[in-house]
């Protein structure tokens, strides 16, 4: 592992950030208005996400034989939003059957569902869907950058975020790098060293039994990784300078493919939100403008529905997530299955 500076030199940007994120009066730890105070994902953006994700699980269920027991595993569950939307979309049958957990460090929120499990770590064993919305990406790692001498080095940062090299990248995580992010010598280069998520995802993916464990994150593959990098913050809504104080929120895209080959499990597919979302019948088409004339509300919550689901699936925006689907012990279930009823 990277040795970690003293405190004057500044540390690695994994001690840093796991610190403002989650450490005591760490971002994530704050009760109150959550993650949605601070930027915008899928799961705020429309209803019809949650909506997704219930058929999704529909189609899992099918897939699993309608268990006695069908689980549901939100990772990162914010305030809860997610889970308690999906289990609202669910038809009555499967909900009966549903046992839904939230996982999340921050305290369970008043008037949460009952029918929700609270809980800091995924359950062991479930039969059922894990779904990973913008988890990996929180998930601390180191920065390295390449020296004038062509050398890659841990990038050390201070509380008021400012940085200076440390010491070359070594062990592991040059390993990563070599495997999975090569950035060759010219000085400046930069890149977020995934192998914390790789374990991460890993051990979360680990815990399904049967069932589907999918992760939602912006990312990149070995094909068109960023040249310097993706490390950012976001604060009150607003894009802004990465500084670990625990004011804002720390994120860098995910390397999924390095995700998926940390846990191979037959059958795993890397594909984009606008891919997925159309699959489990997400569209952002126009009603027909017939219905107008026939029935003006009708047609304009169908137009509505329409605006959210062309926000979900837009390239250049929430349509650009990677979807990391990985079976365990079924098929594929986003082959263009018909939807359950709701």
């Amino acid at each position: 592992m990277t040795a970690v500076a003293g405190a004057d030199g500044g540390r690695g940007w994994r001690a840093a950030a796991q610190e403002a994120l989650y450490g005591p009066g760490g971002f994530y730890r704050r009760s109150g208005e959550g993650p949605a105070g601070h930027f915008r994902t899928s799961v705020h953006a429309s209803p019809l996400f949650a909506d997704a994700v219930a058929r999704l699980l529909c189609r899992v269920d099918e897939a699993l034989g309608r268990p006695a027991e069908l689980g549901l595993v939100d990772m990162a569950a914010g305030r809860g939003e997610l889970v308690t939307g999906v289990l609202a979309a669910l038809p009555a049958d499967v909900a009966a059957r549903a046992r839904a957990y939230a996982v999340e460090l921050a305290g369970r929120p008043a008037g949460l569902d009952h029918r929700i499990e609270w809980r800091t770590e995924p359950p062991a064993g479930i039969t059922g869907l894990l779904f990973a919305n913008e988890w990996l990406d929180n998930v601390p790692v180191e920065v390295a950058e390449v020296d004038p001498a062509g050398v890659p080095r841990t990038v050390l940062v201070r509380e008021d975020g400012t940085e200076r090299l440390g010491a070359p990248v070594a062990g592991a995580e040059a390993a990563w790098l070599a495997r999975w992010w090569p950035l060759g010598d010219e000085p400046g280069l930069r890149a977020e060293i995934g192998l914390p998520r790789d374990r991460a995802w890993a051990a979360a993916a680990g815990t399904v039994a049967r069932g589907l464990a999918v992760a939602v994150d912006y990312a990149h593959t070995a094909a068109a990784r960023p040249p310097f990098g993706t490390l950012t913050a976001f604060r009150e809504g607003r894009e802004t300078t990465p500084v670990p104080d625990g004011s804002c929120d720390l994120t860098s895209h995910v390397a999924l493919d390095a995700c998926a080959e940390a846990c191979p499990l037959p059958g795993a597919r890397l594909l984009s939100q606008r891919e997925a979302l159309h699959a489990l019948g997400v569209s952002g088409a126009r009603p027909p403008l017939a219905l107008a004339s026939t029935d003006p509300t009708g047609y304009m919550r169908a137009l509505a529905r329409a605006g959210e689901a062309a926000e979900l699936t837009a390239p250049g925006g929430l349509g650009d997530f990677g979807w990391l689907v990985q079976p365990v012990g079924i098929g594929d279930v986003l082959g263009g299955a018909p939807a359950a009823p709701r």
